[in-house]
């Protein structure tokens, strides 16, 4: 099954949060912080503003930071995706 996004939402793959500190110390998954760095997997068409389309800034494959606690959680055929609005995306990692 695919997801098509709609308007100016992002649908992102998470990408995994550290296990170990720099020092070499193995985290426990409570230590964990939610990873804020993700994997674009499918854009929508943009958003429509006074009957303008205006396109997405970001394209599949884009590796982007986003808000913390931004989205929506989905789970498709076992995978987890976040489904957000474009503005939710602060920047694009390169």
């Amino acid at each position: 099954m695919n997801i098509k996004p709609l308007a100016d939402r992002v649908v992102i793959k998470m990408t995994e949060a550290e296990e170990t500190t720099k020092s070499g110390i193995i985290l426990t998954a409570g230590a964990k912080e939610k990873p804020q760095i993700a994997e674009v997997v499918a854009v929508g068409p943009g958003a429509t503003e006074n009957g303008k389309l205006i396109p997405m800034e970001v394209k599949v494959g884009d590796k982007v930071l986003v808000s913390k606690y931004s989205g929506t959680e989905v789970k498709v055929d076992g995978t987890e995706y976040t489904i957000l609005k474009q503005s939710d995306v602060l920047a694009i990692v390169e």
